[in-house]
């Protein structure tokens, strides 16, 4: 199978799920979503007050070797159990969601961009950014609204972990995209992509 793969990065609360929601809505059943999250490690040795501490925006944090196994069985056409990520647990859950092969598969993630392994599999690589206390504010609001954490321990992470772990690992990934964008909600540089992934189905459908 031709398949397309996007890798869609930024910092924290910057629009990325934004703007892939409405790719997927744009293509439909022709794109499959993955989200570099639900590959955080396993923590079943470590106990729960421990794993709030755990570092989650160092690249370590994920299981990125399981992540690659799955793209390239996507890519070959074969279905893959995708692991799905409990935030109110800090720990991987029990379940999985089962992804089918597509022509487009959309990466998500602060740091989709940072492995030279992932990138090397993406047809196109796209940054999206948003002033820092933009950010910020919201992250604390899905946080505290869709996992379960309380304002002082996503204050605290973020000052310790997410703020020096962006300008580390995250922001140098904007120099590797080919497309960077302001806003999740950027109309412009949302038809530039869309444009660009209706080529490349295009193309490979005239290859068959």
């Amino acid at each position: 199978m031709d398949t397309v793969i996007i890798g869609i990065a930024g910092g924290t609360g910057s629009g990325k799920s934004t703007f892939t929601n409405r790719l997927r809505e744009a293509f439909q059943d022709d794109v499959a979503v993955l989200y570099y999250d639900n590959y955080y490690r396993v923590q079943d040795n470590i106990p729960f007050e421990e794993r709030k501490k755990v570092n989650y925006d160092h690249p370590d944090a994920f299981e990125t070797e399981l992540l690659l196994r799955q793209l390239e069985d996507l890519k070959e056409g074969r279905s893959i159990e995708c692991p799905v990520y409990d935030f109110s647990r800090h720990n991987r859950s029990d379940r999985v969601v089962v992804v089918e092969p597509r022509k487009v598969i959309l990466l998500e993630g602060i740091l989709v961009l940072a492995d030279e392994r992932l990138r090397s599999l993406m047809d196109i690589k796209v940054y999206v950014e948003a002033d820092a206390d933009e950010r910020i504010l919201r992250r604390a609001i899905r946080d505290v609204k869709e996992r379960g954490r309380d304002l002082e321990g996503v204050a605290e992470q973020y000052l310790t972990t997410v703020k020096p772990m962006h300008y580390l690992y995250v922001e140098p990934t904007r120099a590797m995209a080919d497309i960077v964008i302001n806003s999740g909600k950027n109309p412009v540089a949302f038809e530039l992509v869309k444009n660009n992934i209706e080529k490349i189905i295009r193309g490979a459908d005239h290859k068959k």
